[in-house]
């Protein structure tokens, strides 16, 4: 595929073994990226469902090299910045560049604010937040071709985007560390949108309301949503429903890529310092009830 808005590019994607980042990932690729996977693909402790594995990583990679575009697959904590800087010198022999970051990796889990234990609380913010800040220090020297990480001057320029959520935008019970984080990673945008900005450098943030994927797709999160024990997911589905403006429970993986790969592409290439909600409706302050439709 030579062809498409992101052709002769190349993507560092975290969290991208499977979920919005495979999607992500994907749909890069069918714009004519090279992709760079990042994941951690082992467990973490405080998330209320397994993480992604080995074979997931590499069955994203073998969808990648479907579009006939060459991909390079690392195993990464995004909190271990050696780590990630490791990953981008790896990216910048294998293909000479890098041009889009999607810091994307990130974890949910709920507890009540003042009931939540410290150890739950850090975790959170040092992937979701923390992580999202070290993948960005080790990737955008890359991206204006930079020959040490701690220096940014001159090059290329390119595009970032910072997977936040709704949740950064509003809050929502049981999820304070969450919510923290996300609303964190607009003021982080906000700032290296600015920092960023003479290096021909764009910076925005993605907010999806829920996305169906194994984050919200276990009976943890189908529980905390419904506010029903061992809810079902039928019960889960008509709660979530219930959060949105438009008549839906959540959107689908490919929904946040397709705005992932617009803000990364020439077509949005004035469009910095935004926090673009793909949400359904659910940040609007006043909804319809469904049923009256």
């Amino acid at each position: 595929m030579s062809g498409g808005r992101l052709a002769g590019k190349v993507a560092l994607i975290t969290g991208g073994a499977r979920g919005q980042g495979r999607s992500h990932a994907v749909r890069l690729a069918e714009e004519g990226a090279d992709v760079v996977l990042v994941d951690l693909c082992a467990p973490v402790d405080s998330a209320p469902y397994p993480m992604a594995e080995a074979a997931d990583l590499d069955r994203t990679v073998t969808l990648v090299e479907a579009l006939d575009r060459r991909v390079l697959a690392v195993r990464a904590d995004v909190r271990d910045l050696a780590a990630l800087q490791a990953a981008v010198a790896d990216a910048l022999t294998t293909f000479g560049r890098l041009d889009v970051v999607v810091a994307n990796a990130g974890i949910a889990g709920y507890a009540p604010a003042l009931e939540m234990d410290e150890a739950t609380w850090q975790e959170m913010i040092d992937i979701n937040l923390t992580g999202v800040w070290k993948t960005v220090r080790a990737a955008a020297p890359a991206l204006v071709g930079a020959a040490a990480p701690a220096l940014v001057d001159g090059g290329r320029g390119g595009a970032i985007v910072l997977t936040s959520s709704v949740a950064g935008l509003m809050g929502f019970p049981n999820l304070a560390h969450y919510c923290a984080a996300k609303h964190g990673l607009v003021g982080l945008m906000k700032v290296l949108a600015v920092e960023l900005a003479p290096h021909s450098i764009r910076v925005n943030s993605v907010h999806p309301t829920n996305v169906d994927t194994d984050m919200i797709q276990n009976p943890a999160i189908h529980s905390l949503f419904s506010g029903v024990p061992d809810a079902d997911p039928a019960t889960a589905a008509a709660a979530m429903k219930s959060m949105h403006a438009l008549p839906i429970p959540w959107v689908d993986p490919a929904d946040i890529s397709n705005a992932v790969a617009w803000l990364v592409s020439d077509e949005a290439r004035y469009v910095t310092g935004v926090a673009l909600p793909v949400d359904g409706g659910m940040t609007a302050p006043f909804k319809i009830p469904h049923a009256v439709r």
